[in-house]
């Protein structure tokens, strides 16, 4: 039974509230942060990051890396969902299921974000969005372990308070190497 099935059966759909009381902050949509800082506020190695962005799990919504050089600039929801699935990955579930739950939290708005509790039995991720879902998945023996993204959210928020923040309208500082490799382009094209 699917989550979908299972809240179906359950009493009347409520909305799970944040953990917290506190309300989601406003979000830049031009400012971001550099991989290193992404890194430090998710948790994860440098080489995990830039695999990630490579293979397409985790793209940086704001700037991308181009050529040599470049820095790539993540969003807040960005390092949100890298610290997801770093979170994921350390409980043992497969990067395919992972790549199929990144795909669900891309189409959801911000603030649906944070009422989201996502469960897996280890094998699967299952996206749960009432209390009532939690405890269905629970009862029913699929759901081991569930990651609250409204807890996540904060602690990401808090990791990211004493780190520097950059602005997309800034620009791009590229080394004389990449500079050159694209003037030599531009020549021969």
């Amino acid at each position: 039974m699917s989550v979908k099935e299972a809240s179906a059966q359950a009493a009347p759909q409520r909305v799970q509230g944040m953990l917290f009381g506190d309300p989601l902050p406003q979000l830049d949509a031009h400012s971001g942060y550099r991989g290193p800082v992404a890194c430090r506020a998710a948790g994860i190695t440098y080489r995990q990051l830039d695999y990630w962005a490579r293979t397409g799990l985790v793209e940086p919504s704001i700037r991308g890396a181009k050529g040599s050089g470049s820095q790539r600039l993540y969003s807040f929801r960005d390092i949100l969902v890298l610290k997801i699935v770093k979170r994921l990955l350390d409980t043992g579930v497969s990067l395919q299921q992972i790549r199929a739950a990144v795909t669900a939290l891309h189409s959801r708005g911000v603030d649906d974000l944070a009422s989201i509790t996502l469960m897996s039995d280890g094998a699967s991720v299952y996206e749960c969005t009432s209390p009532d879902e939690v405890i269905d998945l629970v009862a029913g023996g699929q759901g081991v372990f569930g990651i609250a993204v409204g807890r996540v959210w904060h602690e990401v928020e808090g990791s990211l308070a004493e780190l520097p923040v950059d602005h997309a309208s800034q620009p791009v500082v590229e080394d004389e190497l990449a500079k050159r490799r694209e003037a030599k382009r531009q020549q021969a094209g």
